[in-house]
């Protein structure tokens, strides 16, 4: 099952790309939210090999999964893998600079179940697809304009 988002962000590819590999201020944000999120390498530096543990309520059950930052193209995006002992995915990052002060994002996250109980899953999510994929759309947006406003606040 595929995800996709295409965003507009009035600020600059290098900025941009900054925030979206600041992955400390992701790991907060994502405490936030609820789930846990725990850095488990020894690199010092943003660089393939960055690796998560992560946990989560979906559905009414606690779900763990393993990330692992398998590419890293400055300032052009990223790829992340994920694992869970059900499902198997990716997530792709792309920017594009538009100008000199505008970028796109363009997210994709790809999921592959591994299980009965994950295709099931999925199966499920493919009928609320128009409902995910504008949640999604909307989470993304959300993220644009927060990038916007830190980088209105900087510049």
């Amino acid at each position: 099952m595929k995800f996709v988002a295409h965003e507009d962000v009035e600020a600059p590819i290098e900025f941009v790309f900054e925030q979206v590999t600041d992955f400390a201020a992701i790991e907060r944000s994502v405490l936030r939210r609820g789930a846990e999120v725990q850095r488990v390498d020894d690199l010092n530096e943003t660089r393939p090999g960055m690796k998560w543990d992560a946990a989560f309520d979906l559905r009414g059950k606690r779900r763990e999964m393993q990330l692992e930052l398998t590419e890293l193209d400055r300032p052009n995006g990223l790829v992340i893998a994920s694992r869970s002992p059900n499902m198997g995915g990716k997530m792709v990052l792309d920017l594009v600079a538009l100008s000199r002060s505008r970028t796109r994002i363009s997210v994709v996250i790809d999921m592959t179940p591994k299980t009965l109980a994950a295709k099931l899953l999925v199966q499920s999510m493919k009928l609320a697809k128009n409902n995910l994929n504008k949640r999604f759309s909307l989470r993304v947006a959300g993220y644009a304009n927060e990038l916007e406003d830190r980088y209105k606040s900087v510049a």
